[in-house]
């Protein structure tokens, strides 16, 4: 009997799963699409300004940039209420369990848009976790601040920098939104259900936390330690290519050239070079490793991508690795929330159809009912 159902490729390569106005990756081009925008504008602009971008006629009254600054203020204190009683919970846990036990605490009762309150308490919840961990009291919301500059005060118990500020709004607006990725998928799958925003954002940042995921930034200061001067760089890279190893922060799923996202964040970093970070030392790194890429792998197209940047981004702010996806959920709470409402719209569930692959009952059984 032929099988009514056609072929899907593994992983779903190819298959399209929903529509959306939010963002599109051009892999082939090299191009990431927000809203009708290339990344590469959007990069100097407010975080609070990409959000009421994402959630332009998503949210009640499509509220502006200025307006989303003002509920966002509002909303960190009621997620720094939210966190105190909380915080000895997430003894032992790893930073993004912790986040993922103190989301758990925002109920579906909140008064504050949800959207709002999940990508408010991001910030707050990472800098109070970070803080108990090194013995610190948690530093009160500023609801005047930007989201950027209110999580490194936070965190830092002092105002940052304008640089240090910059830089990661920078990273925040580059990863908002990529896409029906793994985590973003997740959220509109489980929004679909109609289980609520808060649901859904914790499944995409269980998604997240899996290393082929959200995990890659951290592996690539670790080769660069591994690496260690510039006179190794070459030899490193010949034997690890030898042995068959990935070099980490090179190739990605589905960009065949250069990741947009690499190039804006090369930019960010470049301007924290200095100050006893290990910048120039990484971009050595970087030619090495596409000139040895190209010369192995001449059929195969393997480019910088976002994860190398990153890692270097949030080293030179001083922020500890198994901090990274946490603070990637921080700006891709974003797009999982523009998602999550999108979805939420469209009154839908998800449900795809399997194959099945396994045995069938024996006729005999079949027979004797």
């Amino acid at each position: 009997m032929r099988d009514p159902l056609p072929r899907t490729p593994v992983g779903l390569d190819g298959v399209v799963a929903a529509e959306t106005v939010l963002s599109h990756v051009d892999g082939a081009a090299g191009r990431l699409i927000v809203r009708g925008h290339d990344l590469e504008t959007l990069a100097g602009m407010p975080f609070e300004a990409v959000l009421a971008l994402l959630w332009a006629d998503l949210l009640p009254g499509s509220p502006d940039a200025a307006a989303i600054h003002t509920a966002l203020g509002r909303a960190r204190l009621r997620a720094f209420d939210l966190m105190l009683p909380r915080l000895a919970a997430t003894e032992g846990l790893s930073p993004v369990e912790g986040l993922r036990l103190l989301l758990g605490a925002l109920g579906d009762g909140e008064a504050e848009p949800h959207a709002v309150l999940a990508v408010a308490a991001v910030p707050v919840f990472v800098a109070g976790l970070t803080r108990r961990r090194a013995g610190q009291a948690p530093v009160a919301p500023d609801p005047a601040r930007g989201l950027a500059d209110d999580f490194l005060t936070m965190l830092r118990g002092a105002p940052a920098g304008a640089e240090a500020v910059e830089a990661l709004e920078t990273y925040l607006v580059t990863v908002a939104d990529h896409g029906l990725n793994a985590s973003t998928f997740a959220a509109r799958v489980i929004a679909s259900t109609e289980a609520g925003l808060f649901s859904a954002v914790i499944g995409a940042l269980s998604a997240l936390k899996g290393p082929l995921h959200g995990g890659a930034p951290g592996p690539v200061l670790d080769m660069l330690d591994a690496i260690g001067s510039e006179a190794a760089i070459g030899p490193w890279i010949d034997d690890a290519l030898r042995r068959g190893e990935r070099l980490m922060g090179f190739g990605h799923r589905i960009y065949r050239v250069r990741d947009p996202r690499a190039d804006v964040l090369k930019g960010a970093v470049s301007r924290l070079r200095g100050a006893g970070n290990r910048i120039g030392f990484a971009e050595s790194v970087e030619r090495e490793a596409l000139a040895r890429l190209a010369a192995a792998k001449p059929l195969r197209p393997l480019d910088t991508n976002v994860e190398f940047y990153t890692a270097l981004l949030l080293e030179a702010l001083d922020l500890p690795r198994d901090l990274f996806t946490c603070i990637f959920a921080m700006g891709r709470m974003a797009g999982w929330t523009a998602h999550v409402l999108e979805q939420e719209r469209s009154g839908r569930l998800i449900r795809p159809q399997s194959r099945y692959v396994g045995p069938m009952p024996a006729a005999s059984v079949r027979g004797a009912a």
